[in-house]
């Protein structure tokens, strides 16, 4: 059988409000999807020299060395795929790929659980936009699209923050899936299969993490922008490894909602995340980035030895949260009289800043960091910037903005000469802010067209 190439991207995300709180299920999360996506394209694997008789070829051209050959087998005992990495075939100087070869393996084995399909050799190919990068290197070799060469090994690459795990397991899986299914198998157009999708990408990419987060980056990799409540995270407790037995089973079983008692519960809801049109989203990346997951442990460890205190402050954190989204949709909702008038919102910002810093106070975890501090006030201070978070779980990733549609080029100025006042925190400091280039976008995964891509396909 001769399969047609496919090509699909999922949006990187910004968690404007929610940090931290998101990971429980007491407390919602507002995140917008931005116009920076990650793409994946499959295709039938060429013939050639060395090529194995079961085998999947992931390459990430963009980047030094970054091919992956990977050898697949069905187990035995309903446990689905075995993944090999091919290591004297692979040119990538990293030994393992946690996230492509999860993702494949637990697509792999749904896709086997739930059809007859017979799983043939294919090529993958990844490929990003230059803003999930800092320095992204020489634009010499660019195509009409826009990707560029970043010069360097994946390795070596300095990520901004806007989610490019989530992104790339999301487009992974949805890619794999249309490639090797029918529609009248799983058609990720439906409402139905979207909710597969969703279901499948958040059990890979928590089992590639490690640990099972709060699913906010994958619900906005699959449906876009949206207020955001967790799914629980017992639905994936008793999933187990890849390859053991009955693993299809229990994954067609998660995926599919078929145990009635353990349904994906998160709640999406899109029309809640607005931004008005006289407003967008700027990021400016600082080019440092933060180890997250350190930083929620120490958060979620004082929380847990501080209860009653760190309740209150999450109840107030929470109830910020809440108003920043009304004031959002009430500016975007509103009539053309009261539509530039942003003092509430830039207000309710500055609230919701105070706390946070409150907090990373008490936990002694850099969640706004002086730097941090001193680039949004001085980015506020701008007129026609209206108010900013470092947002998700903080730190030193890109810094989020609301700025008036005609302020741009007026922070594009301030932040070519910007010098950060001080250094004086435990952390990394802050060099030359880059305005980078995305945007809010409220498109989920979607379908591409495969011509995108030729001049990146060998």
């Amino acid at each position: 059988m001769t399969r047609r190439p496919v090509a699909v991207s999922a949006p990187g995300k910004v968690l404007v409000a929610g940090g931290y709180l998101v990971l429980d299920r007491s407390h919602t999360g507002l995140v917008f999807g931005l116009d920076a996506r990650i793409h994946v394209l499959v295709q039938k694997l060429p013939p050639s020299t060395g090529v194995v008789l079961s085998e999947i070829v992931v390459r990430s051209p963009q980047f030094r060395d970054a091919e992956w050959r990977y050898e697949y087998r069905e187990v035995k005992d309903h446990g689905g795929f075995q993944i090999t990495q091919l290591t004297g075939h692979s040119t990538s100087v990293q030994s393992r790929n946690r996230f492509v070869e999860t993702a494949l393996a637990y697509t792999l084995s749904y896709i086997s659980a739930t059809s007859n399909t017979m799983i043939g050799s294919a090529s993958v190919t990844i490929l990003a936009d230059a803003d999930y990068y800092s320095h992204p290197g020489s634009t010499a070799r660019s195509d009409p699209a826009g990707f560029i060469d970043f010069e360097e090994s994946l390795s070596e690459a300095h990520k901004t923050g806007l989610g490019s795990s989530a992104a790339l397991v999301t487009a992974f899986v949805a890619a794999v899936l249309t490639y090797y299914l029918d529609e009248n198998q799983l058609n990720l157009r439906s409402d139905l299969g979207r909710r597969r999708l969703h279901n499948l990408a958040q059990a890979a990419h928590c089992a590639a993490q490690g640990k099972v987060g709060s699913g906010f980056d994958v619900a906005a990799a699959v449906y876009g922008s949206c207020v955001y409540r967790r799914f629980s995270p017992s639905i994936l407790e008793e999933l187990g490894e890849a390859g053991s037995p009955q693993f299809s089973k229990r994954l067609t079983a998660v995926v599919e909602e078929l145990d009635a008692s353990n349904t994906w519960n998160m709640q999406i809801d899109k029309a809640a995340a607005r931004i008005p049109c006289g407003l967008r989203l700027a990021m400016c990346d600082v080019d440092c980035g933060s180890e997250t997951v350190g930083m929620a442990k120490k958060v979620l460890g004082w929380r847990k030895e501080n209860a009653d205190e760190a309740a209150l402050l999450w109840a107030t954190l929470q109830k910020g949260n809440e108003e920043l989204a009304r004031e959002l949709l009430r500016l975007a909702e509103g009539t053309s009289t009261d539509s530039r008038d942003y003092k509430n919102l830039s207000d309710i910002f500055l609230t919701i800043r105070s706390l946070i810093r409150e907090m990373s106070a008490k936990a002694e975890v850099p969640i706004e960091p002086k730097v941090q501090t001193e680039l949004l006030d001085a980015c506020c201070g701008i007129h026609g910037v209206v108010g900013g978070v470092v947002p998700g779980a903080g730190g030193f990733d890109a810094i989020a903005l609301l700025v008036e549609n005609d302020a741009l080029p007026s922070l594009q100025q301030f932040l070519d000469t910007y010098k950060t006042p001080s250094n004086n925190d435990s952390g990394p400091g802050i060099g030359k802010v880059r305005l980078l280039g995305v945007k809010q976008d409220w498109e989920g995964l979607r379908s591409e067209s495969v011509e995108t891509y030729m001049d990146w396909i060998r």
